[in-house]
């Protein structure tokens, strides 16, 4: 479903704060595959997101999705054939509009528009179904405005959003890091339902170290721009948090520099 094949990118190129932070990257992830990132800070997590968003180009290399080279596609065209839940719970919803109006719009992306009603009855009901298995009581609140709820309910919203259209690669962009643990728990049990019910080839960056383990198919981890571990199968279900640290330090050379990650 996506394949990155030597892909560099270097910002501020030439100053003292010239920085590589993807390094020759190649990576590619299969059809229905749920791949859990982590790495330090500065890794290229965010960065590798990035470039298939289409949010810069890369410097060298090529990005093909489904197929389809789309390295020098513009950041909208390329927005129809993916799903993104960002880390800030108020990036993936309108504030302003009604949860109805929300997803009305994210039900219609990559669709034609008409002048016929934004939302019909049957299509009410539709939303109705989905909110109800966030078991957060909005399917009773369809025209409360996206920004009464909570942090938590937006990005369970988000995520609901991103999926309702099968997309071609839904990307996770540490998408539990601002929640509590209660309600990340919730969030990310809610992702994991969507992506297999779904079969939708997903990219989660997390610093969560334990949920890097538990979810998923596959686990890679990138240092400086490139990928030092690759995991699947019975040996990725047998981890530890441990064990992690001391591949880390093995590849990298270097101890884990993130606290996030140790203290989850």
């Amino acid at each position: 479903m996506l394949e990155l094949i030597n892909v560099t990118k270097t910002f501020h190129k030439g100053s003292i704060d010239e920085k590589i932070a993807l390094n020759q990257l190649n990576f590619t992830l299969r059809d229905g595959e749920f791949v859990t990132v982590i790495g330090s800070n500065g890794a290229g997590k965010s960065t590798m997101q990035n470039a298939i968003c289409g949010s810069w180009l890369p410097d060298s290399g090529k990005i093909l999705l489904d197929g389809t080279d789309i390295t020098l596609l513009p950041e909208h065209r390329r927005a129809k054939y993916l799903g993104r839940v960002y880390q800030d719970p108020m990036m993936g919803t309108a504030a302003n509009m009604q949860i109805e109006e929300n997803l009305a719009l994210a039900a219609r992306r990559g669709k034609k528009k008409s002048l016929l009603p934004l939302i019909r009855k049957g299509e009410r009901e539709q939303y109705v179904k989905l909110l109800s298995r966030l078991g957060l009581g909005l399917e009773n609140r369809l025209s409360a405005k996206v920004g009464t709820l909570s942090g938590g309910q937006r990005q369970a919203l988000t995520l609901l959003m991103a999926t309702m259209q099968h997309p071609n690669l839904l990307l996770l962009d540490e998408h539990t890091a601002a929640l509590d643990p209660k309600t990340a728990a919730k969030v990310m049990e809610l992702t994991e339902s969507l992506v297999h019910e779904n079969n939708i080839s997903t990219l989660m960056i997390t610093h969560n170290m334990k949920d890097a383990i538990r979810y998923g198919d596959r686990l890679i981890m990138l240092h400086a721009g490139k990928i030092i571990l690759d995991v699947s199968g019975e040996e990725k279900k047998n981890l530890t948090v441990p064990d992690l640290l001391a591949k880390f330090s093995e590849a990298a050379g270097e101890e884990f520099a993130g606290d996030k990650a140790i203290l989850s």
